[in-house]
């Protein structure tokens, strides 16, 4: 009977049946859980992946919200998650029940090189300890003291320097910045700067800068949604692996030399007092893994994030001169051309304070903030989110909502100045919110006004001649300037 059937069954109609079973087992597999936020239609097998296509995903998502409220859900492949948007979902999500959230999703991209390690990509109580330590030992090293501004000041020196020796002809100003950035959190890690002419060290510049941008791709993106068919095959996301084992293997090579001339007594910087708290009894999360992930995560963030907000400043200066004569008119009139700015000028200076925050607001460098995932059963806004579910917090939806600035699409400095006086805005998160905002807030903050006012004390930036300059961007890890060149004029 069975061999009468199978020899009455065409092939084609094998194949239609195989296609309506898996059609079946694809609708069983992600059937939503009662009560979940509602989305967009999904496609069967592949989910959202359309808009994995989109030229920009900011107005893609803009147009969810329209359609579908503050809070959808969306499917790409096996993987499903909540995007979050606006001020009171924010803070419902990430503060008030911010405890709920706190945890990473496993992302393929990121598990493929660094698992569940570091301050950027764990979870529970391993998050909680090596997050706690860092903050120590950055504060050890000078977080927040006068010997950090000190050394931030020197950097400022470097940077003028070699901006000054552009003769105020067009240039790209990406990787000098970027070097300077990278040498303040390289100083604290490795003990030590790179000079801007150092070949290896600007070669670990461009293998991570490319790896930033190349996460935006759409190829990376698959890779997070089908991480086990796109493994075995060629595209972006390989280059990404390929670079990321290189800068494993500096950082490998920097903790072989510490361990050579470690002093048990003496800790000269991060990579020292990590070494030091491994060889405690108690220091089993302690292992080098850890140490490469957490000094790894210290490097890009502490590079990436500051580097590219100044790198929007300049942009933004050279496009509203009178802006920038503004800003150069409050650094004649508090600090003058005789001294280098420092951190207690900022609070008589709130125009430039408020130009800072502007610009970050405007650049918006993190627009979808970092993914979360519920440790447990919760309730959002009346839906039912179950243990495991990701949500994305996008910070787009804040920082240009209309109800919560006065021109949203305007670089307007004014959103942060009130009575002539420097204004918090709460609706302002370029650091995120909660328990897992920004770790290195309070050295960004200082590193975007030392940089920001020491280069325009000393530069006037212009478009070169016959240039129009543009705000597009590129959107990999963060969001950033489409590369541009732009003339220092020594004021």
């Amino acid at each position: 009977m069975l061999r009468f059937l199978w020899d009455s069954i065409s092939l084609q109609m094998l194949f239609v049946f195989l296609f309506v079973f898996l059609l079946i087992s694809d609708h069983i597999k992600r059937r939503k859980p009662k009560n979940f936020p509602p989305g967009p239609f999904s496609l069967p097998f592949v989910g959202n992946v359309q808009f994995m296509f989109a030229s920009d995903p900011l107005a893609a998502t803009q147009k969810i919200t329209e359609d579908h409220g503050d809070i959808f859900s969306m499917q790409v492949g096996s993987q499903s998650f909540v995007i979050i948007n606006g001020l009171q979902l924010m803070k419902e999500a990430l503060v008030t029940q911010g405890e709920n959230f706190m945890d990473r999703p496993e992302i393929p991209m990121n598990a493929e090189v660094f698992s569940k390690f570091g301050l950027i990509s764990s979870s529970g109580h391993l998050w909680k300890q090596q997050r706690r330590f860092t903050l120590t030992t950055l504060r050890n090293f000078g977080l927040g003291k006068r010997s950090l501004e000190e050394r931030i000041q020197e950097e400022c020196r470097f940077l003028t320097d070699a901006f000054r020796d552009e003769q105020g002809k067009p240039f790209n100003p990406h990787f000098k910045i970027n070097n300077a950035v990278s040498n303040i959190i390289c100083s604290v890690t490795f003990g030590n700067r790179f000079e801007y002419h150092d070949e290896e060290f600007q070669n670990l510049l461009r293998l991570m800068d490319e790896t930033f941008a190349l996460y935006g791709s759409v190829m990376s993106q698959l890779y997070n949604a089908f991480p086990s068919i796109l493994k075995y095959l060629p595209g972006s996301h390989q280059t990404i692996f390929k670079n990321l084992r290189l800068l494993k293997c500096f950082v490998f090579e920097k903790i072989s030399k510490h361990k050579e001339d470690l002093n048990p007594s003496e800790s000269r910087d991060f990579i020292d007092s990590y070494l030091q708290e491994m060889a405690k009894p108690n220091g089993s999360d302690f292992c080098e893994e850890n140490l490469v992930a957490c000094t790894l995560d210290l490097f890009f963030a502490g590079t990436e994030t500051t580097s590219t907000t100044l790198r929007w400043a300049l942009l933004f200066m050279a496009m509203y001169p009178e802006i920038q004569a503004r800003v150069q008119a409050e650094i004649d009139a508090v600090i003058g051309q005789s001294r280098q700015p420092a951190l207690e000028d900022r609070k008589s200076m709130p125009y430039t304070n408020a130009v800072i925050h502007e610009v970050q607001r405007k650049g918006n460098i993190v627009p979808f903030n970092m993914p979360r995932q519920a440790w447990k059963d919760t309730v959002l806004a009346g839906f039912h989110l179950p243990k495991g579910t990701i949500i994305i917090p996008n910070i787009h939806s804040v920082m240009f909502d209309k109800k919560e600035w006065e021109t949203p699409h305007s670089f307007n400095p004014e959103h942060f100045l009130k009575d002539g006086q420097f204004w918090k805005r709460e609706a302002f998160m370029a650091f995120s919110i909660g328990k897992r905002a920004c770790l290195g807030e309070l050295l960004a903050r200082a590193e975007l006004f030392l940089f920001f006012t020491a280069l325009l004390q000393k530069f006037t930036f212009q478009a070169p001649p016959d240039t129009i300059l543009d705000l597009k961007f590129q959107l990999g890890i963060t969001l950033a300037p489409q590369p541009y060149k732009i003339r220092a004029v020594p004021r």
